[in-house]
């Protein structure tokens, strides 16, 4: 009776990890840009492309396609999205406007405890630039939810989860190379400005922090396969 009832669940639960792995798959080369920007895909080369059925692809195409990486053209399979200059500009506009205000709530009402828990963003154990860039994630998502106010945090880390492939394209195309050291020195300084409730250098600092990563991306984002 009772491994009538584990199966069930089991097969469930393998079927779910099958369907993030693909998921997992497909994003990664979305935002490394080997699906490139503007191309198109389909569900049947996507499969086989990943040894695996049309089922876990098209679940995987709906949620990238949340995420504004992927646009469902009707009977005419999928295209990835291209980097629009415009979209952009609007969402670094978006991301300052939100940041600012996230770590200036952090500032004011974060317990010592929580923002003691962003220590764990000093280092980097992987210099793998797709870990990175799920590094550089976390670490402003979680500033967003020290903030204490769950709508504007939510808002935030949408916003957030945009700028993987805005982020990749900006740090591995940069005409110094990528210093992994240097951007993790970056967010400690960050760090320190949170956990000593200084307000004003926080803000001063995400603001120069997000400006920098807008100018290197927007130094290379003149690119025709990147860009619409």
């Amino acid at each position: 009776m009772l491994d009538s009832l584990i199966e069930p669940i089991e097969t469930e639960n393998r079927s779910s990890l099958m369907r993030d792995g693909v998921y997992e798959k497909i994003r990664t080369d979305i935002l490394t840009c080997v699906l490139t920007p503007g191309s198109r895909v389909f569900e049947n080369d996507l499969a086989q492309r990943y040894n695996v059925s049309k089922s876990p692809v098209r679940d995987a195409l709906l949620r990238l396609q949340e995420q504004s990486l992927i646009e469902v053209l009707p009977r005419k399979g999928y295209i990835v999205r291209p980097i629009s200059i415009a979209d952009a500009h609007d969402l670094y506009d978006m991301r300052l406007l939100l940041e600012k205000s996230c770590i200036r709530r952090a500032c004011d009402h974060a317990t010592n405890e929580a923002l003691e828990s962003l220590d764990k963003f000093r280092f980097i154990e992987n210099g793998n630039l797709v870990h990175w860039v799920g590094y550089n994630r976390d670490f402003h998502c979680h500033i967003a939810e020290l903030s204490g106010n769950a709508r504007m945090a939510k808002i935030a880390k949408e916003v957030v989860d945009q700028f993987d492939r805005l982020t990749f394209v900006g740090v591995s195309n940069a005409p110094s190379g990528i210093d992994f050291e240097k951007f993790v020195s970056e967010h400690c300084e960050i760090i320190d400005a949170l956990q000593a409730r200084d307000r004003t250098k926080a803000t001063n600092l995400i603001t120069k922090h997000i400006s920098k990563s807008q100018k290197r991306l927007f130094a290379v984002i003149k690119n025709p396969p990147i860009v619409e």
